[in-house]
């Protein structure tokens, strides 16, 4: 019989070097790691030591840290991780590559980023004693600038990370179409289109789609809000996934996804629903998602799992050690601020901000056990980031058994039919053999 046993956590973004030993709770946290087959962690980080110049735009704080922080993550026993992430590029072209290097240096096994999209969107592979793991890697929360290129029958590639666009159109009554019309004809949001449909360089819309600039209203007899990822980069995604299929026993796939189609970030976007059912469909095994810095709902499809966030498993991004000048302009600060100080007046003094939500600061590691191919069970198990911690010691995970964060995630999966049971601080979901 094959049995392999998985592990994933959520984001990691980290910033300061382990103590000596480890920290208090490091033990508990790196034995259960260590207990598993395959051991999976989302970097949210770039690793070099200003090998890449800093983008103009950044997914929030310029994300580098020197690649000895590689050397701490390893000390958890992960063996596998993904690298697409809407910090990929923080540091533009350079930062991909150098951290790459600094990756393949440390022999890490990866996914996600790449020098061209073909490198940036392949499996990466992890060989264990009864089975060969498939990782497929992909972000949708990213800036354009920041899409790996492909190649050309005479340029090479660009170096980003492997995307995932989805595009949201908003269905409307025919009333707030009307509305909606009124305010394009009164703002000339549209003016550009229609001049270019004018001068037939574009085809005007269809019936009942009105384009507001970079937004798609379409009439409908109630309102609501459709998202859907854009099918040239599903396609390459499955295909990604049936190649892996052959050349593996088990796929995975990891998707970083800030998005909702409300304003409950709790709640995973259509698209993020749909992407995730369609990589089951495609030969994937278990989807791993993260992104929002928080807990989403857990969906079996088909009876594998889809982890729509795991929430954070390293989050320091307060002890960041650099800054560009970009993020000192950008909150109207002199450019030779500190980072304590860019960080205390960003956070009003720790006040406000993910500082002080409490579902930043407490989630899962999920673990699963598959046999003869078929997951039989998932356990997750809490953890706590020290939220009440001073900055420079807030952000590392301990094990808690805190039932209370089960009884939140049980509540998230409702939706999914999922149900979660609770046992001596761990949850369970359990599959039939």
């Amino acid at each position: 019989m094959s049995r392999t046993t998985f592990i994933a956590t959520g984001d990691a973004f980290i910033t300061r070097r382990f103590p000596e030993g480890g920290y208090e709770g490091f033990e508990a946290v790196r034995e259960l790691i260590q207990q598993h087959d395959v051991k999976f962690s989302n970097l949210e980080m770039t690793f070099h030591r200003q090998e890449g110049y800093p983008a103009a735009f950044s997914g929030g704080t310029w994300a580098m840290a020197d690649p000895e922080m590689l050397d701490s993550m390893q000390s958890y026993g992960f063996n596998l991780y993904n690298t697409a992430n809407n910090h990929s590029c923080d540091y533009s072209h350079g930062g991909v590559l150098a951290t790459i290097n600094h990756l393949r240096e440390r022999s890490m096994i990866f996914a996600g980023t790449g020098k061209n999209l073909a490198d940036a969107s392949r499996p990466c592979y992890l060989e264990t004693k009864e089975t060969r793991v498939a990782l497929i890697a992909a972000s949708a929360t990213f800036h354009e600038s920041g899409m790996a290129g492909g190649q050309s029958g005479d340029m090479e590639g660009r170096p980003g990370l492997n995307p995932l666009r989805f595009e949201t159109i908003y269905h409307v009554s025919p009333e707030n179409y009307q509305k909606a019309k009124e305010l394009a004809a009164l703002t000339k949001v549209n003016a550009s289109m229609e001049n270019s449909v004018k001068n037939g360089y574009q085809n005007p819309p269809e019936e009942g789609i009105l384009p507001f600039g970079c937004y798609r209203f379409e009439l409908d007899t109630k309102d609501w809000i459709e998202s859907r990822p854009k099918e040239a980069d599903m396609a390459r995604i499955e295909g990604e996934i049936k190649e892996a299929r052959l050349q593996a026993d088990v796929v995975l796939v990891s998707i970083h996804a800030h998005e909702s189609d409300t304003e409950n970030m709790k709640v995973p976007a259509m698209f993020l629903e749909t992407f995730s059912r369609r990589c089951v469909d495609a030969g994937a095994d278990a989807v791993i998602g993260h992104g929002p810095h928080e807990l989403r709902g857990i969906e079996l499809y088909h009876e594998k799992p889809i982890f729509y966030s795991l929430g954070n498993f390293l989050f320091e991004t307060e002890t960041v050690e650099l800054q560009p000048y970009d993020a000192y302009v950008n909150k109207k600060m002199p450019v030779d601020t500190k980072v304590g100080a860019y960080m205390s007046n960003r956070s009003k003094n720790g006040t406000v901000g993910y500082g002080v939500l409490h579902e930043i600061w407490h989630s899962v590691m999920a673990g699963w056990t598959m046999e003869n191919g078929k997951v039989t069970q998932i356990q997750l198990y809490p953890i706590a980031l020290g939220m009440d911690r001073p900055r420079s010691q807030k952000g590392v995970p301990v094990l808690t058994g805190d039932e209370k964060t089960l009884q939140y995630l049980a509540e998230l999966s409702k939706p999914y039919g999922t149900e979660i049971r609770i046992k001596n601080g761990v949850g369970y979901i359990d599959l039939s053999c």
